[in-house]
């Protein structure tokens, strides 16, 4: 059965639904190529500890939030986005102004857990956030998913997960990440709207320090508009990095 789609809008904001109250993406009209959601934003923490990324696989569109701000902002960057739903491409096209550009932007229609259990192709950055209109995750919670995309990652690959801290299965597919990863994983403190970002590195050990990191956010702001300040200082705050160093 396909997936009931919905399209919503209120003060300014177009949201995009699968027939659910859960919240599947989100555009600010004004400013389409923004990140809205908090949960996207701290996504991005990601490109604060690496090089700008060339490589890059999403898994799940929803409303194109994250493909929109790295096609804009990293012109450098080949973005692969594997989604299951010919639906939600659609509705990200007519409403949510998702380029179309097929040297730049390849668009997979499939199940983001089989395209990386079958694929050999590697990747700089993963972002994972894909679920169902009942917010389930399914297949890309479970460990040998998280196995397949370490495997696939680069040298210098990181991984950013968007988990929801109120599905009985947050601290499960927790640790299947830090298993997968051999704990080289970042839980970030739960956002207001229930999501928790999951960072997980490949490669070389990441050690840097809170000042550097505000130095990157500082250029990260200047260069794309986006402000991660307050995420470095949520980080800081729930002490998860030891002595104002983040660790991977």
């Amino acid at each position: 059965m396909a997936t009931p789609i919905e399209i919503s809008e209120e003060a300014g904001v177009r949201t995009l639904h699968f027939g659910s109250e859960w919240t599947q993406g989100a555009m600010r009209i004004a400013r389409p190529w923004n990140l809205e959601l908090e949960y996207t934003r701290e996504m991005m923490t990601s490109l604060l500890l690496r090089d700008a990324p060339r490589r890059v696989l999403l898994i799940g569109l929803g409303a194109a939030s994250l493909t929109k701000f790295l096609y804009r902002h990293y012109p450098l960057a080949h973005l692969t986005v594997v989604e299951i739903e010919p639906a939600v491409v659609a509705a990200a096209r007519q409403f949510f102004k998702l380029p179309e550009d097929p040297k730049r932007l390849n668009l997979v229609i499939g199940d983001g857990a089989e395209y990386m259990l079958n694929s050999n192709k590697k990747f700089d950055l993963i972002l994972v956030d894909g679920f169902d209109e009942k917010a389930r995750a399914g297949a890309l919670e479970t460990l040998p998913f998280y196995q397949a995309c370490r495997s696939r990652l680069g040298d210098n690959g990181i991984m950013a997960v968007n988990l929801l801290t109120r599905s009985r299965s947050f601290k499960r597919t927790s640790a299947h990440i830090a298993e997968a990863f051999e704990d080289r994983v970042l839980l970030f403190p739960s956002c207001e709207s229930g999501n928790a970002v999951a960072l997980a590195a490949a490669g070389h050990p990441i050690e840097i320090s809170f000042d550097e990191l505000k130095e990157s956010a500082l250029a990260l702001k200047e260069q794309t508009g986006l402000n991660l300040l307050p995420t470095l200082a949520r980080l800081a705050q729930a002490k998860t990095c030891l002595n104002n160093r983040l660790v991977l």
